[in-house]
């Protein structure tokens, strides 16, 4: 197998695979055709520099059409990609080079800097002069053929709970992704489908252009900072179908911006935390949309989702995808990692993961439909008087005060209760007093079980996140003891 071939080679080689615009406004339509021809080149070069199947290949490119050529190069020689997110310093990158031992960096030069010494690299410009058919240039490498098994892409864990970990892929995954992107990805034929994941994420390496193509959509990157008031006015101006955003970008446009119709727009989907209702409520009323939520995690890809054609449920991570064996032991989800396509194969420095039942570490419940409803981590979870608390219950609750921008609930040590809920709020245009403490703890009261309501209500100016824009609980959890 090898994905270059089975995927791209199968499409005429004129049709529009990918609309990549760059910070500097220039704006490419790439067809077929020449991603592989270019990434062919590319491919070549790197096996110019002793690149061999196996090898690992850092990317440091934000959403460029260079990192989908970088991307592709590996795939068709059999070198290991391993895309790195572009905000990344010097300490996170070298853990990973510790890690994964590349043997080249693709890089732009604003980033590389960050890189220690001993690391070679390509730059942009080098890539440039690579791709520059009026020079000469290494011979275009052929497809490699490979094994399922063998590896094909490293994804660094967000690290939420300690270091980061590197799960390693095999060749299937790839193809793997073909579930989740026709059963809860959903781009059609021929759309633009935006996945606006930064890259360097799980979710960015399987929905930015892997997903896109299986569904016969087009990829579309869009290089640049998150601006809340432009999202919608690009997918306006360039017609997106499908838009696939982070759960933070969904609040912080429900919270931030006048949402409005998009007369383009037929698709929403989110993934990587759970969403909350209030927020797809609003989608719903202003764009008359729905959310598609999601659930997977970075070892195993997508598990569940709001399945296209299915009605959604406000709060619900959705129905496990077809052919997803998942199971609830004593209120965590487990999967049979035999019936995952996209499983990882061991992460680096361990041994192959030889267990039936993978343990999520996720504390889930189910409805009579098999809907599955997110209730924290297990390492989250607050037992205050014996009563077991999901934060994302207590956040959810605080999300529907208008004054409120963001939220997280850890537990505080209590020497009566043993834990009671903690509350880290960030507030939307307000000031942070003892009344208005008081006033959101009444509102917690009256909109979930009393006993949930935070006893300890804390105001900041953000929340300590991961790169992927996942709250770290443990940071807030040692802040506060």
């Amino acid at each position: 197998m090898n994905f270059v071939e089975d995927v791209l080679e199968m499409q005429p080689a004129a049709r529009p695979a990918l609309v990549a615009v760059h910070e500097d406004g220039t704006r490419k339509v790439w067809g077929f055709g020449e991603l592989i021809a270019r990434s062919a080149g590319l491919a070549g070069a790197l096996v110019a520099r002793g690149v061999r199947p196996g090898d690992v290949v850092m990317t440091l490119i934000g959403s460029r059409s260079e990192w989908v050529l970088s991307m592709l190069a590996c795939f068709r020689i059999g070198a290991v990609a391993l895309p790195c997110s572009t905000q990344l310093r010097r300490g996170d990158l070298s853990h990973r080079i510790s890690t994964a031992n590349p043997k080249l960096a693709i890089g732009e030069e604003r980033y590389l800097d960050e890189l220690p010494d001993g690391v070679d690299y390509l730059t942009l410009a080098d890539v440039d002069r690579i791709l520059d058919e009026d020079r000469p240039q290494a011979a275009a490498a052929e497809p490699t053929p490979l094994h399922p098994d063998d590896p094909a892409i490293i994804v660094f864990t967000s690290g939420t709970t300690g270091s980061s970990r590197a799960a390693v892929h095999p060749q299937r995954y790839l193809a793997g992704q073909r579930t989740q992107a026709e059963h809860w990805f959903g781009a059609r034929p021929g759309e633009l489908a935006w996945c606006t994941a930064a890259t360097g994420w799980s979710k960015s390496a399987r929905n930015s252009f892997i997903a896109p193509w299986l569904c016969g959509a087009v990829a579309y990157l869009h290089e640049g900072r998150f601006v809340p008031d432009e999202r919608l006015a690009i997918c306006e101006s360039e017609g997106i179908a499908t838009l696939c955003m982070a759960p933070t970008e969904y609040r912080i446009l429900a919270k931030r911006t006048e949402l409005r119709a998009v007369p383009s727009l037929r698709r929403l989907v989110s993934a990587g935390e759970p969403l909350n209702p209030e927020v797809m409520r609003a989608f719903r009323e202003s764009l008359n949309l729905d959310i598609h939520d999601g659930y997977g995690q970075t070892e195993t890809g997508a598990l569940t989702g709001m399945l296209a054609g299915e009605p959604v449920r406000d709060g619900s991570m959705g129905r496990a995808l077809p052919g997803i064996d998942l199971r609830i032991d004593e209120g965590e989800l487990i999967l049979r990692h035999e019936s995952c396509p996209t499983f990882f194969s061991h992460y680096i420095g361990g041994e192959p993961y030889a267990e039936d039942w993978w343990r999520t570490g996720d504390l889930v419940s189910a409805d009579p439909d098999g809907y599955l409803w997110f209730q924290g981590r297990a390492d989250d979870v607050i037992i205050s008087s014996g009563y077991r608390i999901g934060p994302f219950e207590v956040e959810s609750a605080l999300l529907t005060h208008p004054l409120v921008a963001e939220a997280a609930a850890v537990a505080a040590p209590d020497a009566e209760r043993g834990s009671v809920v903690r509350a880290v709020v960030v507030l939307r245009d307000a000031q942070g007093t003892e009344g208005l403490a008081r006033e959101l703890q009444d509102h917690v009261k009256a909109e979930t079980a009393p006993y949930k309501y935070p006893r300890i209500v804390e105001f900041a100016e953000s929340l300590p996140k991961t790169a992927s824009g996942k709250i770290k609980r443990a940071e807030l959890r040692s802040n506060g003891s």
